[in-house]
């Protein structure tokens, strides 16, 4: 260890190698073998520098840094230290045909076997069968079946978003007398002891066991391959990575892969008398067990003092069950930026409410920025009081069934969309973002700005999607709302639909491909989705003006005015304006100085070249150039039910002057997310 003195605290270099010939004492010409013997000793001010190599552990820091003296975990050489949950099998017995078996002692395990493990939680869909637990085949995880006839005689999966890759299929089993998991997998024809053939054993990678261990820094890291469990927002949401509910966390240059159910979590603690109560005690409904949740996360310290402003920057996620990034509570005041977040419950091996590229609760003041959405079961949902969340300059694409092959019955679970808001009372903003998926919005809420962005896809779940889906009974699902830029519950309402702003934006109808068209027959027009595959504003039709709501109220003098309680539950204003449609694309009836154009085919896309991902498009040879007005804060008022404006979140005002690159416009601005032709030929990620 080496130590200086800094701002007056001593910091000590604190050096790890897995690759020594024994544990040393941490100095760097001894240095630990592992990480976790770096994680007990490190106080505030401390780096801990991790050479090149694999290390197979779970990390668990012990102690918290502090604002001005975090500490910092780094990987000396960017994405060379690997922090794995799997260990490596390879006492493969041939069994018969392309089926390979091994045994493994239960010992390996300890107190948490997640083969002996199912995933399960509030929201999950319990007809998925399937164990924490996953076997890899040189680093890709496979397919769990339900039998051993299933692993010699595999099947396409047809809701897989990668077919061809499901007829590698493993199934397990307990051997109770000799205390050993069994395994059983098709490996196609390939000899499993000449290949890295790993199993999953560890339910974290790094994070702390202990609530409170805030201000650490993990820089550069591959972390792969944790067998964690279901994350809904009722229960301890728990990532392969994360803060466990603490302050101050940054998450940076890492790779973060292969998580079973979620890769990184800003998520909630453990409640233990309310931890997936839904489905263990079932008789209060999960919609109100989850405000339960979080009055009681209020009482217990959920402050914007103790809580949250973390930091997520330029990671690699990729390859998770359920979500890239979870949270609920946790990730308040956060920010998430420059992130390349992709295939993101791609094996369709899980399925429930609880699944995105990212998903939050409670998304607090979070922005989430300059990020790159793609191949995901749905890019970003909001979920529940996403107040004063900005969504900024991300691109999304190829997150609704991105294959043709997926385009069936039985892929409907994948049916997402770019971003779904759902049941929130806002202000949420989403502005200078590329959204190109076939279904682009899904917005079963209310208080949401959507402000010079380009849009290729639909609106979905529009007035709907808000009550808790009883047969026969009233079910509104009532939501709490804040005060502005704090934590502290101000109130609790049901989504009216409506507070909504569309300015500024492009919209273009992209051709409906077949599979979708079938697909939304298949869903038909229900309470949870209308199936809307047409581009535009149009489904915010025979909402009220500003105008057309204050006159409904005129006369009203207090009780026996003559006029109708309805009034405080009847939809509220839409604002437009600015906004282009092409192809097709169709405004609402009410929006007067819409530009439709029906003279020029408009063609778009995205291309990558050598890891650049380019807009393919002919719109901006075809822009007014006069269509739009300069947006700020001032013009988009406040989101309704809180009161608050759609403003930063130190309460500054914001005028949209700013495009998706930040390049200032002038006072004449273009619609959508750039500021010329020119910067729409810039490679977007």
């Amino acid at each position: 260890m080496k130590s200086e003195e800094v701002r007056g605290k001593r910091k000590m270099q604190i050096y790890v190698d897995g690759n020594a010939v024994r544990s040393g004492n941490g100095q760097k010409e001894y240095p630990f073998q592992t990480i976790s013997e770096a994680a007990k000793i490190a106080r505030p001010g401390d780096e801990v520098l991790v050479a090149p190599g694999v290390y197979r552990e779970y990390v668990d820091p012990a102690n918290a840094g502090c604002e001005d003296a975090r500490i910092v975990y780094r990987s000396v050489e960017p994405g060379k230290a690997v922090i794995t949950g799997a260990e490596i099998v390879d006492n493969w017995e041939h069994l018969e045909g392309d089926v390979w078996t091994a045994r493994v002692s239960n010992g390996l395990f300890g107190d948490y076997n997640p083969y002996t493990t199912l995933v399960s939680g509030d929201w999950f869909i319990a007809s998925y069968t399937a164990h924490t637990g996953e076997v890899y085949l040189n680093g890709k995880s496979m397919y769990e079946v339900t039998s051993l006839d299933k692993v010699k005689k595999p099947e396409i999966y047809k809701k897989s978003w990668d077919q061809a890759f499901t007829v590698y299929t493993w199934y397990v089993e307990q051997d109770e007398e000799k205390n050993e998991t069994v395994f059983y997998v098709n490996f196609q024809g390939k000899n499993p002891n000449e290949e890295t053939v790993e199993i999953n054993v560890r339910e974290n990678c790094f994070y702390p066991s202990k609530e409170g261990i805030g201000y650490i820094t993990l820089s550069g890291f591959v972390v792969k391959q944790a067998a964690t469990q279901w994350a809904p927002p009722t229960a301890y949401q728990e990532g392969m990575v994360g803060p466990h509910w603490s302050k101050g966390w940054i998450i940076e240059d890492c790779e973060i892969s292969d998580s079973k159910c979620s890769g990184i979590s800003l998520g909630k603690y453990r409640q233990p008398n309310n931890d997936n109560k839904w489905l263990k005690w079932k008789f209060k409904d999960g919609t109100q067990t989850e405000r339960d949740c979080i009055c009681q996360a209020q009482r217990e310290g959920w402050t914007k003092e103790n809580i949250g402003s973390h930091i997520i920057r330029r990671c690699n996620i990729h390859d998770c069950g359920q979500t890239g990034i979870v949270g609920h509570l946790g990730g308040v005041f956060s920010i998430i930026e420059d992130n390349h977040i992709h295939h993101i419950n791609n094996k369709q091996n899980l399925a429930g409410a609880e699944i995105g590229g990212i998903k939050m609760h409670a998304a607090i003041d979070v922005i989430i920025r300059r990020n790159h959405f793609h191949h995901c079961t749905r890019g970003l949902w909001l979920d529940w009081q996403a107040q004063g969340t900005r969504v900024t300059q991300n691109l999304f694409h190829d997150n609704t069934l991105p294959n043709e092959e997926n385009a069936n019955p039985e892929g409907m679970d994948g049916i997402g969309e770019d971003i779904f808001i759902e049941i929130s009372h806002g202000p949420t903003l989403v502005d200078n973002n590329v959204l190109l998926s076939d279904r682009a919005m899904k917005l079963a809420t209310q208080g949401v700005a959507v402000v010079h962005n380009l849009i290729a896809g639909s609106f979905t779940a529009v007035g709907r999607g808000v009550n808790n889906g009883s047969d026969k009974l009233p079910s509104p699902r009532y939501t709490p709302y804040h005060v502005p830029h704090r934590t502290e519950i101000n109130g609790f309402m049901t989504v009216l639909h409506g507070d909504c702003r569309f300015y500024n934006n492009i919209f273009i109808q992209k051709p409906v491909r077949a599979g979708m068209e079938e697909i939304r027959k298949l869903t038909g027009d229900n309470e949870w989705d209308d199936g809307n595959l047409t581009a535009g504003t149009a489904p915010y039709s025979g909402y009220p003006t500003l105008e057309e709501y204050v006159a409904r109220f005129e006369g009203y003098c207090g009780m026996g005015s003559g006029k109708s309680p309805d009034l405080y539950y009847e939809k509220l204003p839409v604002w437009l304006g600015g906004n282009v449609y092409f192809n097709g694309a169709k405004p609402a009836e009410q929006e007067q100085d819409a530009v439709v154009d029906t003279e020029h085919e408009i063609t778009i896309g995205v291309k990558e070249e050598n890891g650049k991902w380019k807009l393919e498009t002919n719109v901006y040879d075809y822009l007014p150039q006069n269509a739009c007005a300069v947006i700020s804060t001032e013009t988009l008022g406040m989101a309704f039910e809180p009161e608050q404006k759609y403003e930063n979140p130190d309460g500054t005002p914001i005028v949209f002057r700013y495009d998706y690159f930040g390049n200032r416009q002038g006072i004449h601005l273009l619609p959508g997310p750039f500021a010329s032709k020119e910067a729409a030929e810039e490679a977007l990620s």
